[in-house]
């Protein structure tokens, strides 16, 4: 369940090729900003408008006043960038997002319809369709003593020898209003976290995280 092949619907996303090479989601972190460069060179210009360099944006897309939207990005159709997004580059947002009030991206991929709606910083990470953060609710993506992260699954140990992993949210998962997803948190499709959540480790698809990490199947 930690395989990309596992976790995402690939027809949901412009960064499908560089996806489907990547056996784990997580390897295609480092492969994100030249994409998008190499990518953006491709886009329809009857359909995005490169707003500045290696900045493409869609025409329908709904861009209000006050943010930053930093190179490489690309926002995709009919998304919403909300006043006070902070989108600092490498930053693949699909169609029908919402990038909200506050909320900073950083090295990601979100496929469409995703929401990131308030207050919430993504970084080093990648969220699948239809997937939702609720209010407050971050990833954290380097470890307190700065060393590779690794992924847990059970007593399975992933060494990534990579320092900067965030999370990896599978198709449709819920995160609950001021949550914390650390470093290397994978989330199965379908599953849900309760609110103010401190998860670490992998949650199975079509599954709640609930009070002090307990773990139950969904119903």
């Amino acid at each position: 369940m930690l395989k990309t092949k596992d976790l995402y619907d690939l027809t949901h996303t412009r960064a499908a090729s560089i996806l489907e090479e990547s056996e784990y989601p997580w390897q295609a972190l480092g492969k994100i900003k030249e994409f998008i460069i190499e990518l953006g060179k491709t886009l329809p210009a009857d359909e995005f408008d490169e707003v500045s360099e290696n900045v493409w944006i869609a025409k329908d897309a709904k861009i209000y006043p006050n943010n930053y939207i930093g190179a490489p990005a690309i926002i995709g159709h009919e998304t919403e960038v909300r006043p006070g997004a902070f989108i600092r580059g490498s930053a693949l947002v699909g169609d029908h997002c919402v990038v909200g009030n506050s909320t900073e991206l950083k090295n990601v991929i979100l496929f469409d319809n995703v929401q990131v709606p308030h207050y919430n910083y993504v970084g080093d990470s990648i969220l699948g369709y239809k997937s939702h953060m609720g209010a407050g609710s971050i990833t954290s993506n380097v470890k307190s003593d700065k060393l590779p992260v690794v992924i847990k699954c059970g007593s399975e140990r992933m060494e990534t020898g990579m320092k900067k992993i965030g999370a990896m949210l599978g198709d449709r998962v819920e995160v609950g209003c001021n949550s914390v997803l650390n470093p290397g948190t994978i989330i199965g499709r379908d599953s849900n976290v309760y609110p103010t959540s401190c998860v670490r480790g992998t949650i199975p698809e079509k599954s709640i995280w609930k009070d002090n990490g307990t773990i139950v199947a969904k119903k």
